[in-house]
């Protein structure tokens, strides 16, 4: 509280005080000739009123600000005993005959497993004020089982005809307090692990659930003391995002059936089994129920990802893709691009995951949201995956953040990618080792980068020959092992995108002209080619082996007929 403020307070008191004195006789003429109404005398006792309760309210800022939070707390409490008496005077209801009079703590500590009780009478705008303030301080001191006794007593006031609170103002302060909420589980879980920190942990966990339990009770539709449609589904949707933070996944399947049944959607759509043309054409209906359904499908998704039901999946994505007519938050959009994306990435459908990406990175980008980071790089491993000749920092949108400390290293690697710089491509990825593989996404599919960019360099080495040996492969993918070089040569071949064979005895990769047969010298050598360019490991070992049979048996028929017959016929007799 400033200078001004308290000035202010002792200049409205004293003033009246002079004009009470003045109507009492002992002024002059001038005085007298002004003549109070009742009217003007309530009047003026209502503005002394609320000028004392705005004082005090800011007084109790000054003291929040200033760090003394206990006298912080009991300066707010007193606002609410000064508007809830002011408000039974002017109603001519004595103080100690209404109970709710002085409702400054009527719940016990136990209040998070009590019933909501009725709308609070007497309590205005300041008092909701200052209680709104009481559950914020509650919050900053994890003084859990106060935030939510004064939680309740907030969502009670807001409900009261007396109070005069209008819904935005009433949605705002809920979806603040909700927020401060989830940012404490947020903050706890990227917190180190220790055992007072699991504790505490577990004490916002039971927080986070008692506040949105009371939300949800307060804006019930048909049942709760200050029924909205419209707050409930969007408490709904922040509470069962929190559940899925916090991994109550059965939890959060129970907040999504309650959604669908709100939005009128069937309940076997968890199920996956709604028929798409059905979901069209209800989700179809107005926009508000479109955005709805995206919102839900959202969480769905979410769900699904973590519990690695791709089926499900597949289903809530494509459903949630074939709305029309929503309008949900970019941010919401974005999610569900971002995980349709990682699903299209597991079925190895690299050039629609890119797609996905791409606009993912654009919702992100709209919304301003720093997750766009993230969903460029997804973009950009993914285009390397696919193998694809464009660069994805040619894009207006991606090329404005291509030199942010977080791209840099994935600009530099797809650089090297499109040069087929397998050197260049490894010493990227060691030197940025952290910043690249601390993403788990990331790190699960580098091991399919490296091995994209090394198929590029084998067919880029071994373009211009008919015959190359496995060593002059080796040496030019940074020295792998010869056994990684074949395992490569054979994926190739199984692909259909080298036409050639493997001879494992020589070490030498034989390549052959589209159409043309292998000239071997029999035709069980022609076949146990073949079987090399088709078959596994083993099949190739086994083909080599007999390939190496007959040849050894040629060669000894060959030696044998040019030697003297007596010898032959010994030979034949000791073979």
């Amino acid at each position: 509280m400033s200078d001004s403020e308290d000035y202010e307070y002792e200049y409205d008191e004293s003033d009246q005080e002079a004009m009470d004195a003045g109507s009492g006789g002992g002024g002059s003429d001038e005085d007298a000739s002004f003549v109070y109404t009742d009217d003007d005398e309530d009047n003026a006792n209502n503005d002394e009123g609320e000028v004392a309760l705005e004082n005090a309210y800011y007084n109790a800022k000054g003291e929040r600000d200033s760090g003394e939070l206990d006298e912080a707390r009991e300066t707010f409490e007193s606002v609410v005993r000064m508007e809830v008496e002011q408000n039974k005077k002017e109603a001519g209801v004595d103080i100690a005959e209404e109970e709710d009079a002085m409702d400054v703590e009527v719940t016990t500590a136990s209040s998070s497993k009590t019933l909501l009780l009725a709308p609070l009478k007497f309590h205005g705008p300041w008092s909701y004020k200052a209680v709104k303030q009481l559950v914020k301080l509650h919050l900053r001191s994890l003084n859990c089982d106060s935030a939510v006794k004064d939680y309740e007593r907030l969502l009670r006031i807001a409900s009261s005809a007396d109070a005069k609170i209008s819904p935005n103002a009433v949605e705002k302060g809920v979806n603040n307090m909700l927020d401060r909420v989830a940012s404490l589980i947020n903050n706890s879980s990227s917190g180190n692990s220790s055992s007072n920190s699991e504790t505490t942990s577990q004490q916002q966990e039971a927080l986070a659930q008692s506040i949105y339990d009371l939300t949800l009770k307060a804006f019930h539709p048909t049942s709760g003391i200050a029924p909205n449609e419209r707050l409930w589904f969007k408490t709904n949707l922040k509470y069962g995002q929190l559940l899925y933070e916090m991994n109550e996944t059965a939890k959060l399947q129970l907040v999504i059936r309650d959604l669908l049944v709100s939005s009128g959607q069937p309940t076997d759509i968890l199920e996956g089994t709604t028929n798409n043309s059905s979901f069209s054409s209800e989700s179809n209906t107005t926009s508000t129920g479109g955005t709805h359904v995206m919102e839900i499908a959202a969480l769905q998704i979410q769900l699904y990802s973590r519990l690695k039901d791709t089926k499900k999946l597949r289903a809530a994505y494509h459903r949630a893709m074939s709305v029309r007519g929503g309008i949900p938050h970019p941010r919401t959009l974005a999610l569900i691009q971002e995980l349709g994306g990682k699903m299209h990435m597991s079925q190895r459908s690299f050039d629609e995951a890119s797609q996905a990406f791409f606009q993912a990175f654009k919702s992100y980008d709209e919304a301003g949201d720093r997750s766009r980071l993230r969903c460029l790089k997804y973009l950009v491993m993914a285009s390397m995956l696919h193998a694809s000749s464009i660069n994805p920092f040619d894009s207006h949108e991606a090329r404005a953040h291509r030199d942010d400390p977080e791209i840099v290293a994935m600009t530099n690697l797809v650089q090297a990618f499109h040069n087929d710089d397998i050197q260049s491509f490894e010493k990227i990825l060691k030197k940025n080792e952290g910043r690249i593989m601390d993403d788990e996404f990331v790190r699960e599919h580098v091991a399919d980068l490296l091995r994209t960019i090394r198929t590029q360099v084998i067919m880029r080495t071994i373009g211009p020959y008919t015959k190359i040996r496995l060593v002059k492969i080796s040496k030019s993918l940074n020295g792998i092992p010869v056994e990684d070089v074949e395992s490569l040569l054979v994926s190739l071949i199984l692909d259909g995108k080298l036409n050639g064979r493997i001879d494992q005895v020589g070490g030498v990769l034989v390549k052959q002209a589209q159409g043309a047969a292998d000239t071997g010298p029999s035709s069980s050598d022609t076949n146990a080619g073949k079987q090399v360019e088709v078959g596994s490991v083993e099949a190739r070992n086994t083909a080599s082996i007999q390939r190496l049979i007959g040849a050894l048996a040629h060669l000894t028929d060959t030696v044998s007929n040019a030697g003297p017959r007596t010898s032959f016929h010994h030979h034949q007799q000791f073979m």
